[in-house]
């Protein structure tokens, strides 16, 4: 074997390793999958029903007024995403990192938020009605206006009233 082989042979291992253990790289215009990355695409409008973005990569990612119904984005990198008047009725972000994301006006009734960090995270007028907030980290987290009627909220004990506007009673 020539000297010259080796040290290619293992550095396109290397290399091999390397992609392995990265999110799967995507143009804007991909399907949905596992792990995608999606930074900062626009998605506005898109059917996403039912996606699985288990541990996306969608930091900065618009996704105004999408249809992400009963869709999985646990463990996603959402930090500074906007999710502003989406429907995202059931969907899950269990352990999701969520930090500055918007939900403005977002539909996430029955939606799980467990265990994610929704720090500075605005949720103005969105419906989370009967959502799961249960382990979920706040600081700054605005649920101006939303209405959390039935909601399980961050200790995992308390639901909330119904009637919970902006905060839960």
């Amino acid at each position: 074997m020539p000297r010259f082989t080796r040290p290619l042979i293992a550095a396109v291992l290397a290399l091999t390793a390397l992609s392995a253990a990265r999110p799967a790289w995507a143009d804007c215009s991909d399907a949905a999958a596992p792990s995608i990355d999606w930074s900062r695409c626009y998605l506005d409008g898109q059917k996403l029903k039912s996606a699985d973005l288990t541990g996306a990569d969608v930091q900065g990612a618009s996704f105004t007024r999408a249809d992400l119904t009963d869709a999985n984005l646990s463990n996603a990198r959402a930090f500074a995403a906007k999710f502003i008047s989406a429907t995202m009725t059931g969907a899950r972000f269990d352990g999701a990192k969520l930090e500055r994301a918007d939900f403005t006006n977002g539909a996430l009734s029955g939606a799980s938020f467990r265990n994610a960090d929704l720090r500075r995270a605005k949720f103005f007028s969105a419906d989370l009605h009967g959502a799961d907030l249960s382990g979920a980290r706040t600081g700054g987290t605005d649920f101006y206006e939303a209405d959390l009627s039935g909601a399980t909220w961050f200790d995992g004990k308390k639901i909330c009233a119904e009637g919970s506007i902006g905060r839960c009673e």
